[in-house]
């Protein structure tokens, strides 16, 4: 495994460049819908999301396509159609997005109650 031991925004840093990517607010929850879901249109992704605009679903869909991880499909249609799903590589992404969420899951009761009695003693 490979170990890092300079995180400077200066040559080649994976965590400052691709999982700053991940990591947004969107990124994860897009790739984990899709993965849940399959092919999907635009509509769908943001119904599914919920709370996301559709600027910021189409800002964070075209970075995703960007780094390889979602293939996005016109077809010839009129009006035309989209659809949206992951890339091979974007599918290799999910063991480590589920086991994020799985401790995210975990932790959450008592990560949230912590919180709470910071708040409340601090």
């Amino acid at each position: 495994m490979l170990k890092l031991e300079n995180f400077h925004h200066t040559g080649d840093c994976p965590i400052r460049d691709i999982l700053c990517r991940l990591s947004s607010k969107w990124g994860m929850l897009i790739l984990v819908t899709l993965n849940a879901n399959g092919t999907m249109r635009f509509n769908d992704i943001q119904k599914s999301i919920g709370d996301i605009s559709q600027r910021m679903l189409t800002v964070s869909l075209r970075m995703l396509e960007a780094d390889g991880l979602v293939d996005r499909k016109v077809y010839p249609e009129v009006p035309p159609r989209v659809e949206y799903c992951l890339t091979k590589r974007g599918v290799s992404l999910i063991p480590y997005l589920e086991g994020l969420i799985g401790w995210a899951i975990s932790n959450m009761e008592p990560i949230l109650a912590e919180r709470q009695e910071r708040n409340v003693n601090g």
